[in-house]
């Protein structure tokens, strides 16, 4: 398998998992019991945002792929950057409901 088809398996298979855990309820109601059970403390939190869950997922799937330690320090982040860059290219406009901050110049 080439590195870029490893590569791309990897950052759907972050993003995939990170969209199952935070945004979807997944079969038999797994995922909404996972994020009930993790309560408001850090694990709940984590599930509760896209892109810190997605560090996450990414660490152990850049370990899988890259054993090298300065491999594997490129590939989290990328992971995450490139399961991100998927959610906000997929995600409907309903769906991030909090609009970006508005920048204004005074005269």
């Amino acid at each position: 398998m080439t590195e870029f088809c490893r590569l791309l398996i990897a950052v759907l298979c972050t993003w995939r998992l990170t969209h199952l855990l935070q945004a979807e309820d997944g079969p038999w109601d797994v995922s909404i019991r996972i994020r009930r059970a993790a309560g408001d403390g850090f694990f709940g939190s984590a599930l509760d945002c896209f892109h810190c869950l997605s560090l996450w997922i990414a660490l152990p799937i850049a370990w899988l792929i890259h054993q090298d330690i300065v491999d594997l320090a490129l590939s989290w982040p990328a992971l995450s950057g490139g399961a991100i860059l998927l959610e906000r290219a997929t995600a409907r406009p309903d769906q991030h409901p909090t609009p970006p901050a508005e920048f204004t110049e005074d005269d």
